[in-house]
């Protein structure tokens, strides 16, 4: 916590040219500098950004009042691209989970077993191996509109974050993305690809999402209030 703001923060200085603020999934702030700031010049750009933060926070708890606890029980609802199927825990099945006739079957040993972690790993394996193919498929679909082709594309477990680009053009998204409706998909998928132009969240970075996606601020405003209960 800093004594003069009185505002926790992670502080990451790295090679960029602008600071940027970021209120992430979980509701903590990082802010992002280049490496040679001042601690005084964070301290100024905090307090600069003060009543922004404040503000996106009250929205931030207002968003995640309603977080979804689910349980795996036959019958509760999961998300997949946008949709709710039912669970079904079953018996005589190899996989761990597999989404057919309309129904997310479980195997029911992983239940059994009374430790949450083993299912929320069978979620996330599951929707790891549909993401490399799906996510893949809408790159594939927005690189000759974005004039950019990413290096490697992973899906993997990414904290608080829907998706990253590294500075070499690596591109990284949660294997949460794949419970949005595609559009939704489509404009994590448009963001990550703009990054490979511009690392920072700059003007000229959004003037390049809007001229690919115009409606943008329709998808990021859905993501924004329903991405809480996106979660298994």
């Amino acid at each position: 916590m800093n004594k003069q703001t009185a505002i926790d923060y992670q502080l990451v200085r790295s090679k960029r040219k602008t600071a940027n603020i970021i209120i992430e999934r979980d509701g903590s702030l990082l802010v992002r500098v280049p490496e040679d700031t001042s601690a005084e010049k964070v301290e100024d750009i905090i307090e600069s950004k003060k009543l922004w933060i404040y503000k996106n926070l009250a929205e931030w708890r207002d968003l995640n009042a309603t977080h979804v606890i689910r349980e795996y029980r036959n019958g509760e609802g999961f998300l997949y691209l946008g949709r709710s199927y039912r669970l079904s825990l079953v018996n005589d099945q190899e996989q761990d989970l597999l989404l057919k006739h309309g129904r997310f079957c479980l195997k029911r040993s992983l239940v059994d077993m009374a430790d949450s972690s083993l299912v929320q790993a069978a979620f996330r394996n599951y929707f790891i191996h549909q993401g490399i193919q799906r996510i893949t498929e809408r790159i594939d679909l927005y690189t000759k509109m974005v004039g950019v082709a990413p290096k490697k594309i992973e899906v993997k477990e990414l904290g608080h974050r829907w998706g990253s680009c590294s500075p070499e053009g690596n591109l990284t998204f949660h294997w949460k993305c794949m419970m949005a409706p595609l559009s939704i998909i489509d404009y994590i998928v448009v963001h990550e690809l703009c990054h490979i132009h511009h690392l920072d969240h700059t003007e000229a970075f959004w003037n390049e999402v809007d001229k690919i996606m115009p409606n943008y601020l329709e998808r990021k405003e859905w993501l924004k209030a329903n991405g809480a209960a996106m979660d298994v």
